[in-house]
């Protein structure tokens, strides 16, 4: 039987966190893969790389047809095979660096075969029996499967599939409202596609404040994609038909020639068979304490597989927690206090902190901040001055700055770069001040969030202070 200080089912962004920097440790650590063409996981191979390489081809169409405003005019047909190429030559590229070869080389033990618990410390993969100090469940999550009466009659599309169809569709059904749903749907629309996305909920990207989506939702629709709130696909007629109903039971027919479904992730570690290793699961989730710990003390998990936030960064944030907590006697409780994420779109969402919902349940009083991008001179030049941004300030001392940035949302092109400095302040409790302080170069986009808390800090100076400064001057 093989002895290792740390074993790692699952070799997406949990596993390889966890993992590479355990061995860059020196710790002896092993993978297990089920299937090598799994390594790097949802994000290299059906997530992140593949989605953000589409929506980059399809953002250079997008600017090359409203380049006619200038002027200049644009002939040919798409070739979405060569589309196709260029997300795989991306994956290619990274996958250099992830792959079972290159961790071998670099002293990692790499076994491909199906993982299964054979007693509290023991995994059987590939015919072999390995025990572990510590094991890591990083198998990540699935799309959720859209069940409706009819679905048999058509070929449904997930993120897993969706980057291999044979052809570009002239109408794509696009079932769901989240970050996934809303992003490639953006994105087959600029390439060519009729899209109409259907979405049971109020809102589009329910993570979002409804201020958020119903900006980024105008947007959308001014593209000209069809997005229908409130409406659920109850039925399909055919290999090409939809039926579609609404809040008021109206009910309407819908013509596609393909269907992106995402309506949600899903975890399921059955096929571990955890309770050999006395781990207790709920609805085929596992159960975790506040330390990523399984019921049994010498199993964790990390990354999609704790079912808490589904990002490819989530277990970035995850693995130095389960580190610390490895090698030190003290030990951190996981907190998303101050976590921050990117919905890629165009524009895009930024959004970071704490919610206003939030701090309203957790009875935190703040100071809200809107501030609308018409007054920024980037935005005006660079054409997305219907952006804005969205803060949350502690209460306090309004005059020197020391007020905590709570949480915020950015809506623009490269809010995500925008919202840096913000996510900086909110996690390590710098304070408004330091921003205000801070000299952007212009006319630099970033800079939208130091004009934002100054344009509040002089709207706040109270009449007191200006005479004493009369006085000083």
């Amino acid at each position: 039987m093989k002895r290792y200080d740390l074993l790692v089912i699952g070799t997406g962004s949990g596993g390889l966190s966890i993992g590479l920097t355990m061995h860059e440790l020196g710790f002896r650590v092993l993978f297990i893969e089920k299937d090598a063409q799994n390594i790097g996981g949802e994000c290299l191979n059906t997530g992140c790389v593949p989605s953000k390489a589409l929506i980059h081809v399809s953002r250079l169409i997008h600017q090359a047809k409203t380049a006619q405003e200038f002027g200049l005019t644009t002939t040919g047909k798409l070739d979405f095979e060569r589309v196709k190429q260029y997300i795989q030559e991306r994956i290619a590229l990274i996958r250099k660096h992830e792959n079972a070869d290159f961790f071998r080389k670099q002293g990692v033990d790499v076994v491909i075969g199906t993982a299964r618990f054979t007693g509290k410390d023991r995994v059987e993969a590939a015919g072999e029996t390995f025990t572990a100090r510590r094991i890591v469940i990083a198998t990540g999550s699935q799309p959720v499967q859209l069940q409706v009466p009819g679905v048999e009659q058509v070929v449904l599309h997930d993120n897993q599939t969706i980057f291999s169809m044979d052809t570009l569709p002239n109408r794509l059904l696009v079932v769901g409202g989240g970050p996934v749903a809303i992003e490639l749907g953006q994105a087959f629309h600029r390439l060519g596609s009729q899209v109409t996305v259907v979405q049971s909920g109020e809102q589009i990207l329910d993570n979002e404040s409804p201020e958020v989506s119903t900006l980024l939702l105008d947007r959308l629709t001014s593209e000209g994609i069809d997005v229908r709130l409130q409406t659920k696909l109850i039925a399909f007629e055919s290999a090409t038909s939809a039926i579609l109903e609404d809040t008021a039971g109206l009910k309407s027919q819908l013509a596609f020639d393909a269907v992106l479904v995402a309506i949600g992730r899903q975890v399921n570690v059955d096929a571990l068979q955890p309770e050999a290793a006395s781990i207790e699961t709920e609805s085929g989730k596992l159960k975790l304490n506040d330390y990523l710990q399984t019921t049994n003390s010498r199993v964790y998990a990390i990354g999609d597989v704790t079912g808490q936030l589904y990002f490819s960064h989530t277990p970035e944030m995850q693995a130095p927690i389960l580190i610390n907590n490895f090698l030190s006697p003290f030990k951190q409780k996981v907190s998303y206090t101050h976590f921050s994420w990117v919905t890629f779109t165009d524009p895009e969402v930024a959004t970071f902190g704490l919610s206003e919902v939030q701090l309203t349940q957790k009875g935190i009083a703040y100071e809200k901040i809107v501030y609308d991008f018409a007054e920024d001179d980037r935005a005006v030049i660079d054409n997305y001055d219907y952006g804005k941004q969205w803060l949350y300030l502690a209460k306090g001392n309004k005059l020197f700055g020391k007020r905590k940035v709570l949480g915020g949302s950015i809506v623009a092109p490269q809010a995500g770069e925008m919202i840096q400095d913000l996510i900086l302040a909110n996690t390590f409790g710098l304070g408004a001040g330091a921003i205000q302080k801070k000299i952007y170069p212009y006319p630099v986009a970033s800079r939208v969030s130091k004009s934002a808390l100054l344009e509040q800090l002089k709207g706040n100076i109270p009449t007191w202070a200006k005479a004493i400064l009369r006085w000083l001057y």
